[in-house]
């Protein structure tokens, strides 16, 4: 059955496939409640699979609000209520005084997080603010966040925990791109928005490093199509947003929003 099902997916997620698989497994077959760390899309998406194919056993995934991108995931026997479930979330709220905070953004703080030695799967998702940042994290490394997390790219800040109530979230910022490129293949595409060359363009997606709609693909010539997200390690993220149809030379209009 495990071959069965990794056949499925790429070789980089059969780590998780199988975690996920015995989680599902202890669930159904051993009674067992699970409470995971926080997913990405994909993952919860591969999670989900593999609960639907087993019949006596269901999810909730939640993230601290509605629309997260990061959840966490609580697994269980089909007969348990879990509806209530404490899924182990905190708020961790940093500010500053420093005018130079306003600058601060989304990497900064998570390189500043990950520094601590914290794992990622123990952060959901981060919120830059006017005045300051409120993430989503994982409960039982809250207080150590609170008391370690003194300095956000050499700005000094200040910590304190949240219930999750108090959660301010902020809007995703697209900086949009209008490209007309030969085809929708993802290297040309890639290449226009992140301004470089089609062959350098090729390594990363070779090496692994770019993921679609969270997926991993190495795969050049791969297609892409409204709605998509690509990410490329190192480089950013990128939606495309629009295809609005053929140059009189015969080049696609795209328009897509760069993450910022």
């Amino acid at each position: 059955m495990k071959l069965d099902i990794q056949e499925h997916f790429h070789p980089d997620e059969r780590n998780f496939v199988d975690k996920a698989l015995e989680w599902v497994i202890n669930a159904g077959e051993y009674h067992e409640m699970k409470l995971t760390d926080f997913l990405d899309p994909r993952q919860a998406f591969i999670l989900q699979t593999l609960v639907n194919r087993h019949p006596d056993v269901h999810v909730i995934m939640n993230g601290g609000y509605d629309g997260a991108e990061r959840c966490r995931a609580i697994l269980a026997p089909d007969y348990r209520d879990i509806d209530n479930e404490d899924m182990g979330l905190s708020v961790l709220s940093v500010h500053s005084g420093d005018q130079k905070f306003l600058e601060l953004d989304h990497g900064d703080y998570m390189g500043s997080i990950l520094s601590l030695g914290i794992k990622r799967t123990k952060i959901g998702d981060i919120h830059v603010l006017d005045d300051g940042c409120h993430t989503v994290v994982s409960q039982d490394i809250a207080s150590y966040l609170h008391m370690n997390l003194n300095q956000v790219h050499r700005i000094h800040v200040q910590s304190e925990i949240l219930p999750l109530e108090l959660l301010r979230t902020s809007q995703v910022s697209l900086e949009s791109m209008d490209i007309t490129v030969a085809s929708l293949r993802l290297d040309g595409i890639s290449s226009d928005v992140y301004r470089l060359s089609r062959s350098k363009i090729l390594v990363p997606i070779k090496a692994g490093r770019c993921r679609v709609n969270w997926k991993v693909e190495e795969d050049p010539s791969t297609s892409l199509k409204e709605g998509d997200i690509i990410s490329i390690q190192g480089l950013g993220r990128f939606k495309v947003m629009e295809v609005s149809g053929v140059t009189k030379k015969g080049r696609y209009r795209v328009k897509v929003g760069k993450f910022i």
